[in-house]
């Protein structure tokens, strides 16, 4: 194919204010990803924008398998509260009430 460029499971974008450090969620606009390296505020840093990611959560929920999973970017932590966040993916195991993690399958874009 003439046309094709990359396959899209992980895409370069500015880092946003305050910089990352790997493993962060990026959201820039609508696409949303892991980063895969520490970069400054502005720099270009990799993004995974699909896979199965383990990401800190919102302490005080319980997560059930299959249950959205939104991105609060004040916070910068996955949760299930649907206002005000971005859909980013699915919940692929259960998280306790409290936990600080979850396992995220990535949606490829945030909406």
């Amino acid at each position: 194919m003439k046309n094709f460029h990359r396959s899209g499971n992980s895409n370069p974008v500015p880092a946003p204010a305050g910089g990352v450090l790997s493993g962060d969620g990026v959201l820039v606009g609508a696409l949303f990803g892991i980063a895969a390296t520490d970069a400054a505020e502005g720099a270009a840093v990799e993004i995974a924008c699909v896979g199965v990611f383990e990401m800190k959560k919102t302490s005080a929920q319980a997560w059930t398998v299959g249950a959205k999973v939104y991105w609060d970017n004040t916070a910068k932590v996955a949760t299930t509260t649907a206002s005000g966040n971005s859909l980013i993916g699915v919940a692929v195991a259960a998280a306790a009430n409290p936990s600080a993690t979850g396992l995220v399958r990535l949606n490829g874009v945030s909406v």
